[in-house]
């Protein structure tokens, strides 16, 4: 039920119907009891700053941003975190009583949570990590892991420059290798993470020599429509044990309900579950 007391909070992209944030969020609300209500946002894309500049004084507790609006997000804000700025990407704006807006990104906490639910046992510091793609996805991939620790970042891309600029931009052991020396790049490697679009449904298949990794390695994709992406498959089926975009989907929402709501979310509802379904429907 809506009250005068209702906390509002969403998720704010363009395309945003396709979003799963609105399922996971409203169903632990619903289990948690709690007077709120999540609910999603597609403002132009050449209005985004207008959009939220509406927004400050409280109107609303807070704000996900996802496609295209995360790195406009981080520049409209009035505070930004490490993590947040480390991405140079906003997945979070909080919107606090006296106008200011916080930027944050929990997609880096999401990735490693991800990992730690589904391979067990994976140590971010005990090996490099090869990164798939150049864009703000790998960047904030990147990122997170330096700040977990990881000795060596490896930023794999089919445009060498972009792969380049992502490695300058970052401080610590980041480098840069084109796609073509993608089985150097995943030797000795602890896990190897697909942050580009590839797999998506139409859009091809990403081709990447996954037996050059050791037998330990961990393989991750960030996409999760389809859940079992090619590059999930081929790393299954040589052995290596895997993590789905979905997972980091649910992990990285889990500080932003903390955020938004006061509480953690509650553990007796399924919502990866229920995501499942949305997705199988």
């Amino acid at each position: 039920m809506i009250t005068g007391r209702t906390v509002v909070a969403g998720v704010a992209g363009n395309p945003v119907a396709h979003s799963l944030s609105p399922l996971i969020h409203n169903a632990w609300l619903q289990a948690a009891g709690i007077d709120g209500i999540y609910v999603p946002f597609a403002p132009e894309a050449d209005r985004f700053d207008r959009f939220v500049d509406g927004l400050r004084g409280g109107a609303i507790r807070g704000l996900n941003v996802t496609i295209p609006f995360k790195e406009v997000a981080l520049s409209v804000a009035d505070e930004v975190s490490v993590r947040a700025r480390g991405a140079a990407a906003a997945n979070l704006l909080v919107f606090d009583a006296d106008g200011r807006v916080t930027a944050d990104n929990t997609d880096g906490i999401g990735l490693l949570a991800a990992f730690r639910v589904q391979a067990p046992g994976f140590d971010p510091t005990a090996a490099p990590v090869a990164i798939l793609g150049a864009g703000g996805a790998a960047r904030g991939a990147a990122s997170a892991l330096l700040l977990a620790g990881c000795p060596e970042v490896r930023i794999v891309n089919r445009t060498l420059a972009r792969a380049e600029a992502v490695a300058g931009a970052l401080h610590g052991q980041v480098f840069a290798y084109p796609i073509g020396a993608a089985g150097e790049a995943f030797a000795g490697v602890g896990a190897v993470i697909n942050a580009t679009s590839a797999g998506l449904s139409g859009q091809g298949e990403l081709e990447a020599p996954l037996e050059a990794t050791p037998e330990t390695a961990v393989v991750m994709d960030m996409v999760y429509k389809p859940l079992e992406t090619p590059f999930l498959a081929q790393g299954r089926k040589l052995g290596r044990r895997t993590v789905d975009g979905l997972e980091m989907l649910i992990r990285q929402a889990i500080p932003s309900f903390e955020t938004f709501f006061g509480r953690t979310p509650p553990g007796e509802v399924d919502v990866r579950a229920l995501a499942l379904k949305t997705l199988e429907g």
